[in-house]
C-alpha cells in the first residue's frame, strides 16, 4: 500500500508541473501588465514603473520568471498579492476554513440524501416510489445552483426566518448553504447508487444471501450496498474536488468569505499571483483526493490489491 502511494505521488509531479506552466503562461500573455496593476493609481512616472517591474522579475525571460516563480513555491513562498501586497499563501490559508467548513458540510448533507433517495429507489424500482424519487434527483441536477440559493433564502430567511440569510460565523449561517451545494450534490449521488444497488441486487450472490433467510436489512446493507459503493466513491472523490474549487457562486450569494470566492476576485482583479497560487492549491488537493478515493477502494472492496 505503501509503495502504491509512492508512485502515485511520484506519477503526479508532472501533471502539477503541467498545470503550473499552463496557468504561467496563460496569465502572462493575456493583456495587462502586473506591474501596472500593483501600483494603482500610484504609477505616477515611467521610471517608477521599470523599477517596480525590475523588482518583480517581470523584466526577465518567461522561463527565467517561472523557474523563479516554482524554486520560491518549493520554499513556500507563493510571492504577495498584486491587490494588497499581503502573502498569498496567509491569504489561502485564511480563507481555507470556511470553504472547508461549506464543503463538509455540503458533503456530508449531499451523501446522506442522494445514497437514501438511490437506495430507496432501487428497493422500490419501477414503483411510484422510484418515480418520485428520481423526479427529486432530476429536479436537483436541473435546477441551477444560484436559483436553488435564492429559493432557500426566500422561504427560510425571508418567509420563515428561521436561518439567516448571509453571512458566517456559526452553525445557523451554514446550513442554507450547505443545503444548497448538497442538494445539488445528492441528485448525482442518488441516480448512481440507484444503477449500482440495480446492478447489484441481479446478482446471484444476492438471491442466495436472501434464499439462506438474511433480513431484507442485511442483505441490502451488509451485501449489496457495500458492493455498490466502488463507483460512487469515485463521484465523491469528485465531487469533493469540484466542490472546494466550485462553490463560487454560493460563497457569493451567502457572502461567505472562501477560496472560490477569492478565486474569482483575483481572476476579475487580474492578480496573477493569488491564481497562480489558487489554480497550484486547487491541483494538488485533486491529486490527493483521487489518490484517497484509490485507496479507500481497497477497504470497500478486499478483491483490489495494490501490490
Amino acid at each position: 500500500m505503501l509503495r502504491y502511494i509512492g508512485n502515485r505521488l511520484i506519477a503526479a509531479v508532472p501533471t502539477v508541473l503541467l498545470v503550473t506552466v499552463l496557468v504561467f503562461l496563460i496569465l502572462h500573455l493575456i493583456p495587462g501588465d502586473p506591474a501596472e496593476i500593483f501600483l494603482g493609481e500610484n504609477r505616477s512616472t515611467p521610471e517608477l514603473l521599470a523599477k517596480v517591474r525590475a523588482d518583480m522579475g517581470l523584466d526577465r525571460p518567461l522561463h527565467v520568471q517561472y523557474l523563479s516563480y516554482m524554486g520560491g513555491v518549493l520554499h513556500g513562498d507563493f510571492g504577495r498579492s498584486l491587490n494588497n501586497n499581503r502573502p498569498v499563501l496567509g491569504e489561502i490559508l485564511g480563507r481555507l476554513p470556511a470553504t472547508l467548513e461549506l464543503t463538509l458540510a455540503a458533503m456530508a448533507i449531499g451523501t446522506v440524501l442522494g445514497m437514501s433517495l438511490g437506495i430507496i429507489s432501487a428497493l422500490g424500482h419501477n414503483t411510484w416510489v422510484d418515480t418520485a424519487a428520481m423526479a427529486l434527483a432530476l429536479l436537483g441536477v436541473s435546477m441551477p445552483i444560484f436559483w436553488m440559493s435564492l429559493l432557500l433564502i426566500f422561504f427560510f430567511s425571508v418567509h420563515l426566518n428561521w436561518f439567516p440569510a448571509i453571512g458566517q460565523g456559526g452553525i445557523e449561517r451554514l446550513v442554507l448553504p450547505a443545503f444548497a451545494l448538497g442538494l445539488l450534490s445528492s441528485s448525482t449521488l442518488a441516480r448512481l447508487v440507484r444503477s449500482s444497488m440495480l446492478e447489484v441486487l441481479s446478482q446471484d450472490y444476492v438471491r442466495t444471501a436472501r434464499a439462506k433467510g438474511l433480513r431484507d436489512r442485511t442483505v441490502v446493507l451488509r451485501h449489496a450496498l457495500k458492493n455498490a459503493l466502488i463507483p460512487t466513491i469515485t463521484v465523491l472523490g469528485l465531487q469533493f474536488g469540484q466542490l472546494i474549487g466550485g462553490a463560487v457562486i454560493t460563497e457569493t450569494i451567502f457572502a461567505r468569505r472562501g477560496l472560490g470566492r477569492l478565486y474569482v476576485d483575483s481572476i476579475l482583479n487580474k492578480d496573477f499571483t493569488m491564481v497562480q497560487a489558487m489554480t497550484l492549491f486547487l491541483a494538488l488537493a485533486y491529486v490527493l483526493i483521487n489518490l484517497a478515493v484509490d485507496v479507500a477502494y481497497a477497504a470497500v472492496d478486499p478483491r483490489i490489491s495494490y501490490e
